[in-house]
């Protein structure tokens, strides 16, 4: 079953349970039900009522299993267990309690939860307290569990044994092991994101370093002034790639970086490279996924420069279309077989291609959706036009990304 699929099937799961858990109360109490009458029938308050609850619930499993997050869940699943005490526990300790007898039932909870954490079954058990006034008489234990089997277990407490409660606190645990399990996917997923941009900038190659040292050295007599320039840009363009922090950038930051990187090329090629930039202002705050552009012009300078002694034109574009940003980047340069370019998407990079384009690709794929991939325009001696939309108003899968 497809992670989607289980999250669907855990979550009708626990909504139908939990709704019919909640419907039991809610029709035990006619007066209040007759107060309720503009708000839907029994069933429809008590089915929004768990999913409004459930809803308060995922943001912080979303986060993964902690002592923090589960404490900020626990009071939010044991309104929607109904039950009189819940807790939460990871492999070796209780993570969070809601509700009463916690100072002489958690004790007791690490025996409670062990043979759960060990075969991954939900059970039911006496409570086993001795304080006659305790309302805690019946524990049920149902296993969380994710990528790498049960993470930790759920403890819903009664004031007598139920099977519907066994069944409840069952789904819901695996409604709750469905957000763990996000919150493992979206931490790989910007492991991901991090393997790519470290790949990304391993293709600023040791090659492109030692020319632009080399041209730097150049003009170092014979125009000290330039070289102290291209210095400085060399140093603010090594320090933006190499940064460590955030997987979002403005564009203005791109385009300040792109720049540099053009300084230090154009150094290098000097009247073989022409560039010209067309950039909308408005544009300029819109955020994209980190050294999203920067591969696109080195892709152009690269292509554009082969087997050629007149030079060539690098245009650079960025302009407003409603709700998007569009950048292009077109070169006049050799161009690229149709075939070739289709290879060089698929992640096969044949000989003599960079990664850059695959790479991007994949990544505005992974953020944006899959109709906001790379629109390439090419063909043998015909150039290359790389058509960027950015969404303006969804930043990315991660707006909270560090």
């Amino acid at each position: 079953m497809s992670g989607t699929a289980a999250a669907a099937a855990a979550a009708a799961g626990a909504v139908l349970l939990a709704a019919g858990y909640v419907l039991g109360r809610l029709t035990a109490r006619r007066g209040h039900a007759a107060a309720d009458l503009g708000l839907g029938t029994p069933v429809e308050r008590a089915t929004f009522h768990t999913l409004h609850t459930a809803s308060l619930a995922a943001p912080p499993l979303r986060a993964g299993l902690t002592g923090e997050t589960a404490g900020r869940a626990a009071r939010t699943l044991r309104s929607l267990l109904g039950t009189e005490a819940l807790c939460l526990t990871d492999r070796g300790a209780v993570l969070a309690w809601d509700g009463p007898g916690e100072g002489h039932h958690r004790e007791r909870v690490r025996a409670l939860v062990a043979e759960t954490l060990e075969t991954g079954r939900s059970r039911s058990a006496r409570a086993d307290c001795a304080d006659p006034a305790c309302p805690l008489r019946w524990a049920v234990v149902a296993p969380l569990t994710g990528e790498d089997g049960v993470l930790g277990a759920l403890v819903a407490y009664g004031s007598r044994e139920s099977a519907v409660l066994v069944r409840a606190a069952t789904e819901v645990a695996r409604w709750v092991s469905v957000q763990l399990e996000l919150s493992e996917l979206d931490r790989s997923r910007t492991r991901i994101v991090e393997a790519e941009i470290r790949a990304l900038r391993a293709q600023i190659s040791p090659h492109f370093i030692f020319n632009s040292l080399a041209a730097i050295a150049s003009f170092v007599r014979t125009d000290p002034e330039r070289a102290r320039e291209l210095l400085l840009e060399f140093a603010d363009f090594t320090r933006y790639s190499f940064r460590r922090h955030g997987e979002f950038a403005q564009l203005a930051d791109e385009l300040r970086s792109i720049e540099q990187y053009l300084a230090l090329a154009g150094a290098r090629f000097g009247d073989r490279l022409k560039v010209t930039l067309q950039i909308a202002p408005e544009v300029l705050p819109v955020t994209l996924p980190f050294l999203c552009l920067q591969p696109l012009v080195e892709n152009a300078v690269k292509h554009g420069l082969q087997d050629r002694e007149r030079g060539c034109r690098v245009t650079i574009a960025a302009r407003d279309a409603g709700a998007e940003a569009v950048v292009t980047v077109e070169d006049d340069g050799v161009g690229m077989d149709p075939g070739l370019l289709r290879a060089v998407l698929r992640g096969e990079h044949p000989a003599g291609s960079g990664i850059g384009l695959s790479n991007v690709d994949e990544r505005l794929r992974q953020v944006y959706g899959q109709e906001h991939g790379l629109v390439i325009e090419t063909g043998p001696g015909a150039g290359m036009k790389v058509t960027v939309r950015i969404p303006k108003y969804r930043p990315g899968v991660h707006p909270s990304a560090p």
